[in-house]
């Protein structure tokens, strides 16, 4: 083993929310462990999103495992109010999370796993995957046909409509993601929304309660994946609080899928046609495991599991959508599935010793 590999009992790839949720009960345990994050900053997936982004989970069903989301509990938080929560959460529970630490890849090792970075590996016997669900910005092909005057922009990317030219914008995408940003852009654009797939949609409060009120006392929050209702649930997306006849009270119009670019010109699903000025890609994301070299991904690269426990004896993952139950990717359920792990982990055959505390290098920890 070089000067710059060293031994832990588990390694935790991710710093957000499902990072340190498990991290929580890998503390409790007692084990010698790193959280690594490929971000400068954390809570860098929230720190990312736009500006007035507000949880659609209110504050008591949005808190992490050990620690309640503060304020009202019946506040819907915002995006920075995420931020403050996930990096308090990390430094009270001194949780070892370490940033600029992107993963490279994981390889089978000798003692379980070898976990790559630029400067340094750590050698194994178990590895959590915590990317979650948002990784790489999915943007339709047509994207490449539209011209380099046209504005385009993944929802991944958008932050405020200051930043979207006055104009004829369009949004892609009928998710929770496109309605928001949509009804946002029309205080002050010309919006058009396109929608591929018709969702269904669920009011925010019905007779003075919370939806996820219901959810939680009806348990359907926590059906699994593989039940009856757990099937037909998570074959389709919820839009919470909005709906099409909302958005076209705002101004916007709807269209259907978009087909087909050419220069201004988006054409849509029935064959209708729309000149516009800017596009917000709100499209979604894609699975991006190609850094993970052992066999527990299917031929899309989806990860292949059972409630986040793979084939390969110490590897798992957490936090992906429908991991379990229609919980396991929101942030006040995160910690479900995370248990569940951590007891996986608690059972797996005795840890390698760790190792005397490794020299200084150049990454940093959450501060």
């Amino acid at each position: 083993m070089d000067a710059m590999t060293h031994r832990t009992q588990a390694v935790v790839v991710g710093g957000g929310q499902a990072g340190l949720a498990i991290g929580y009960f890998l503390a409790r345990q007692g084990r010698d462990f790193r959280i690594l994050d490929a971000a400068a900053t954390p809570a860098a997936a929230w720190r990312d999103r736009w500006d007035s982004l507000r949880l659609f989970t209110p504050a008591r069903y949005s808190g992490l495992p050990g620690r309640a989301f503060p304020g009202d509990p019946d506040r819907y938080p915002g995006r920075d109010d995420v931020v403050e929560y996930l990096t308090d959460y990390a430094r009270r529970f001194e949780l070892p999370v370490e940033l600029d630490s992107p993963v490279r890849a994981v390889r089978r090792a000798p003692t379980g796993y070898r976990v790559e970075l630029d400067d340094r590996a750590y050698e194994t016997p178990q590895v959590v995957v915590a990317t979650g669900p948002f990784q790489a910005p999915n943007v339709p092909e047509v994207a490449a046909r539209l011209d380099p005057g046209v504005f385009q922009r993944h929802g991944s990317a958008y932050r405020r409509p200051q930043e979207v030219p006055e104009g004829r914008v369009l949004v892609v995408g009928g998710g929770n993601t496109g309605f928001q940003i949509a009804e946002e852009l029309a205080g002050s654009r010309e919006v058009h929304l396109s929608i591929g797939t018709r969702q269904t949609s669920l009011p925010q409060r019905l007779l003075g309660r919370d939806l996820f009120w219901y959810l939680d006392s009806t348990g359907l929050i926590r059906k699994t994946a593989d039940s009856r209702i757990g099937r037909r649930m998570s074959g389709r997306d919820t839009l919470i609080g909005s709906s099409a006849r909302r958005l076209r009270r705002r101004g916007v119009r709807v269209h259907p899928r978009t087909v087909a670019a050419e220069g201004s010109t988006v054409t849509f699903g029935d064959d209708t046609r729309l000149e516009v000025d800017a596009v917000v890609w709100a499209t979604g994301f894609r699975p991006d495991h190609s850094w993970i070299d052992v066999p527990v991904l299917d031929e899309a690269g989806r990860p292949v599991h059972r409630r986040g426990v793979t084939g390969a004896p110490g590897l798992y993952f957490l936090g992906l959508t429908w991991q379990h139950t229609r919980g396991s990717a929101l942030l006040g359920w995160v910690k479900d599935d995370a248990e569940h792990i951590a007891q996986e982990i608690a059972a797996f055959p005795p840890p390698v010793p760790a190792e005397a505390p490794a020299p200084a290098t150049n990454h940093r920890r959450s501060e």
